[in-house]
């Protein structure tokens, strides 16, 4: 399992100021959890922030022998839909105008078909659960599966340079001020991880 961006580019920067970085290592967290409590080997790649490159995730996941690699990431919006609010004495970005999460697989990875399963078998779990995916990224990006957010992104290093089935998770849109406090509630985050994992989980087992 994969932790989107790093200490020197820490990706979205949330409503109220929090990086994305440090969302995506504590859902990657509960995620691994999840995983491991369903009986599931995992690594953890970029677990201190401060992997190399984009080519070293794939790398990473090759080199552990892993049989999926899931990149945990937070959504943001244009710069052109924000709006500046004060939150705590700085001056900061909102957009409550899209929420949800979404999935990405490439075209270029060596198993499709398998990744769109692991993406599709996700939504649906999530779904279960009670999350709602967002439509924001049918904007500029073709639906895999419209039914389960899963979206193609063929060019995303992590997707295409990846030797087995991969997938890119966006949890939500940090931008979103009242999904914000969601996504960061532990008790939320361990809710979604467990809906993750047994998604994960049903997809490996129909892979075999």
């Amino acid at each position: 399992m994969d932790i989107g961006h790093t200490i020197e580019a820490p990706g979205a920067i949330s409503a109220r100021g929090r990086t994305e970085l440090a969302f995506n290592q504590d859902l990657a967290l509960q995620v691994e959890a999840a995983l491991r409590r369903l009986g599931l080997r995992t690594v953890l790649v970029n677990a201190d922030g401060r992997i190399d490159s984009l080519a070293a995730r794939p790398a990473a996941a090759a080199a552990a022998g892993a049989d999926f690699l899931l990149s945990i990431h937070h959504d943001s919006v244009g710069e052109w839909e924000l709006q500046e609010w004060e939150w705590e004495g700085r001056i900061l970005t909102w957009s409550d105008t899209w929420s949800g999460h979404s999935m990405f697989v490439s075209r270029r990875n060596p198993e499709l078909d398998r990744s769109l399963l692991c993406g599709s078998t996700i939504g649906a779990r999530m779904q279960r659960q009670g999350f709602v995916p967002t439509t924001k990224n049918a904007r500029r990006r073709e639906y895999a599966d419209p039914l389960h957010a899963v979206h193609y992104f063929d060019n995303l290093v992590v997707l295409h340079r990846a030797e087995q089935a991969a997938l890119l998770f966006e949890a939500g849109v940090l931008k979103h001020r009242d999904e914000e406090v969601l996504l960061r509630d532990p008790g939320r985050q361990a809710h979604m991880a467990d809906a993750i994992a047994t998604g994960v989980a049903a997809c490996l087992a129909a892979g075999r």
